[in-house]
Formats: structure tokens, C-alpha cells, sequence
């Protein structure tokens, strides 16, 4: 009885250890030459999600740990939801999604070259093509 309860207990924990998600440390970036030198959540959130426009938002692709942890610490949303969200505005012609990129240097590259863009990237990859205005880890 004692080696099944262990047992389970040894499967459970691995199975936690396997399935648990990577926190990948992100932060949002803007180009050097931007005026803006910080911004709030919930203003990060507004671009993220077409509700304002002020910023040209630059995604990471759908599947990207990174780009599931932005949503979910930024706008407290998991995939569908945002998803859904974006079929809504472009369905109703309020808004086009933000282009997608497969990696934070791609990223970069793209808010590098456009004074309006904000994106996010992995912290790790920030260098002098740009700047650092939310510092979400």
C-alpha cells in the first residue's frame, strides 16, 4: 500500500515538473528615438488588445512561450481569448491585429525600425536598438 501511494506520489510530481510552464522573463520595448521612456499595464494592455492605437503593436507568433505570458501577465488573457477578441475587431473592420514574428530578433528588428511600433521581446535579447519601457520580470 505504502510503494503505490509513493509511487503515485513520484508519477504526480513528475508530471507537474513536465507540464509545468517555462516563465520566460519579457519585457515591452519601443524604438530609442520614441518619446516615451515608460508605460503603465494597462495602457500595454489597450495596444495588445485594439483598443487604441497610438502604438503599432508587434506580436510573437501564436505558440511562443513568451508571447503566452505577455498576454496572460499583461492583459490577464490566455490565447483563445485574445484570439477571439482580435476575430471580433477585425471581423467588425475596428482594427487590424498586430503582425506576428517568430522570434524576439525579429521583433526587435521590426520596433528597431519604426518609430511607432512597441512590442515585446525576451530580456535577454534587449541591446541599443531598443528601449526597455516596461520591465514586466
Amino acid at each position: 500500500m505504502m510503494k503505490k501511494s509513493i509511487t503515485g506520489l513520484i508519477i504526480s510530481l513528475s508530471l507537474c515538473v513536465i507540464y509545468n510552464p517555462v516563465w520566460a522573463d519579457f519585457v515591452v520595448v519601443v524604438n530609442p528615438k520614441s518619446p516615451t521612456t515608460a508605460i503603465s499595464k494597462d495602457q500595454i494592455a489597450q495596444y495588445f488588445l485594439g483598443n487604441t492605437s497610438t502604438f503599432t503593436p508587434i506580436d510573437l507568433a501564436e505558440g511562443s512561450p513568451i508571447r503566452v505570458e505577455f498576454y496572460k501577465t499583461i492583459t490577464d488573457k490566455d490565447p483563445s481569448q485574445v484570439r477571439a477578441i482580435w476575430s471580433k475587431l477585425v471581423f467588425t473592420g475596428k482594427a487590424k491585429p498586430p503582425k506576428q514574428f517568430s522570434s524576439s530578433d525579429e521583433v526587435k528588428k521590426q520596433v528597431g525600425s519604426d518609430i511607432n511600433a512597441i512590442g515585446y521581446i525576451e530580456k535577454a535579447a534587449v541591446d541599443s536598438t531598443v528601449r526597455v519601457i516596461y520591465p514586466a520580470n
